[in-house]
């Protein structure tokens, strides 16, 4: 849709830009601006990039493209490969970009470069066509916003879901929003955040999706050079081009706490640079420093994402005296992903809408798990009640309760992530003690395989003073 717009008549055009060049290892993780002229009347764009060689050293090269319009972000597609295509048009465009009108004005092909192996030089090509049409077209000035659709909310009460998933509008191939939203459905889940890499065009299309009874929220996931972050809630393009040190990242965790979202540090102990750019968190400025929330468990407990430093890195926060929250998110790429059991979000709401589900996740009012239900709780002797993410006088009573655990599966309890009891947990079960024996400023319940494998978690619930 349009808005502030007006028509136009052009002649038949096609033209073409055809730019090429060659980086090394030096131009590893920079923005290279492109830049080229819409004339007015432009109805379709198509951009074909191309790089090799395709890998050095048994790692592959890592490009990907960003397009800005004279207004701001027109798209990108966080993806990998040494061919890249997309097209935008008023109607339509590749995933990953913003269909729409073409404003005519200076418009910029980025290449974000973020993996350049030692080596043999990488040689690329950018080729540009642009097309006008004889008919009247809609000239706007500003690119269409997302607009989820909104759902009547269900009542307060225990909400299961996914807080980072992704689909072929940044890395996960072929996997369409419908097949996300789809799997999720398969999955039992109550709500679904998308948090496709460095665009908000996958937000767009979920307009158009009928999700039925499962909440689809929105997201991003900022994919620095130095580090991953979600922002849930956001509805608009958040530029990610900063690096540590020069105070931008706590601007924008700022600015996403000010609007009611969610700002997570994403896997921060997840295997990086060569293997996965950016993947580990390198922002010493955030560490924690205003961030609120921490990905401790990212897709299955025992992958790729070191899931258990991540977790030892929370306790180690929480015992420098940080009120932080851990989240948990299957980073779903495909189908295979929810079969292969990873940890989900159990948030206790006010409602089923994304409003309530962002405040009771800041609250830290959620545990963790891939599969047991555990809920934490205490009674002080004045009277006041606690739940996970809650402070509560030294003096209560505290109650865990589980079900649904595996046969040789433990219950831990730790004060400040010191073990204080340890309990069988086959099936279910419930487990009370009185924390004035045990002097700390925090608990929380750990439930484990007989392997060690992490089965659930909860957020801790604090001492008051």
């Amino acid at each position: 849709m349009c808005v502030h717009g007006q028509q136009k008549m052009t002649t038949q055009l096609r033209s073409m830009h055809h730019l090429a060049g060659t980086l090394t290892a030096r131009n590893a993780k920079q923005h290279l601006l492109h830049p080229f002229t819409v004339p007015e009347g432009a109805v379709h764009l198509a951009v074909d990039f191309a790089c090799t060689p395709v890998a050095a050293q048994g790692l592959d090269n890592m490009l990907t493209l960003t397009i800005f319009d004279p207004y701001g972000f027109r798209g990108a597609r966080h993806r990998g490969g040494s061919r890249h295509t997309m097209q935008i048009s008023p109607d339509t465009a590749t995933p990953g970009y913003l269909s729409g009108p073409l404003p005519a004005g200076e418009w910029i092909v980025q290449i974000d470069t973020h993996r350049i192996i030692p080596g043999a030089p990488v040689h690329y090509t950018l080729d540009i066509t642009l097309e006008t049409s004889a008919k009247a077209v809609a000239m706007c000035d500003r690119p269409v916003q997302a607009n989820i659709q909104r759902r009547p909310a269900r009542p307060a009460g225990w909400f299961r879901g996914d807080l980072h998933s992704h689909t072929d509008h940044s890395d996960a191939d072929s996997r369409t929003i419908a097949d996300l939203i789809a799997a999720a459905q398969d999955a039992d889940l109550d709500f679904l955040f998308v948090t496709d890499h460095n665009t908000t065009s996958s937000l767009v299309a979920l307009a158009t999706v009928d999700a039925g009874d499962l909440l689809v929220a929105g997201g991003i996931e900022l994919t620095t050079f130095w580090g991953h972050a979600l922002v849930l809630g956001t509805r608009r393009w958040i530029d990610w081009r900063f690096r540590p040190g020069n105070g931008t990242i706590t601007q924008v965790a700022a600015d996403a706490y000010a609007a009611g979202q969610l700002f997570i540090i994403a896997h921060p102990n997840a295997g990086g640079d060569p293997r996965c750019t950016g993947c580990a968190w390198r922002f010493g400025e955030m560490m924690p420093g205003t961030a609120r929330l921490v990905e401790v468990w990212n897709g299955v407990w025992a992958g790729e994402s070191n899931n258990a430093a991540s977790l030892a890195l929370w306790y180690d926060w929480l015992n420098q005296g940080q009120r932080i929250v851990a989240t948990v998110g299957s980073d779903t790429h495909s189908a295979a992903d929810y079969a292969a059991n990873p940890g989900f979000a159990v948030v206790y709401a006010d409602e089923l809408s994304e409003d309530a589900l962002l405040r009771a996740i800041a609250a830290g009012h959620l545990y963790l798990s891939s599969g047991p239900t555990l809920t934490l709780e205490a009674h002080s002797q004045s009277g006041t009640h606690a739940m996970m993410g809650d402070s509560i006088e030294q003096d209560a009573m505290f109650e865990v309760t589980w079900q649904a655990c595996p046969p040789d599966a433990q219950v831990s309890v730790l004060a400040n992530g010191i073990l204080i009891s340890l309990q069988d947990a086959a099936g279910q079960g419930t487990y009370r003690w009185d924390m004035a024996l045990y002097p700390a400023n925090w608990v929380t319940v750990e439930i484990r395989s007989a392997t060690g494998n992490l089965l659930a978690v909860t957020n801790p619930i604090f001492f008051a003073g």
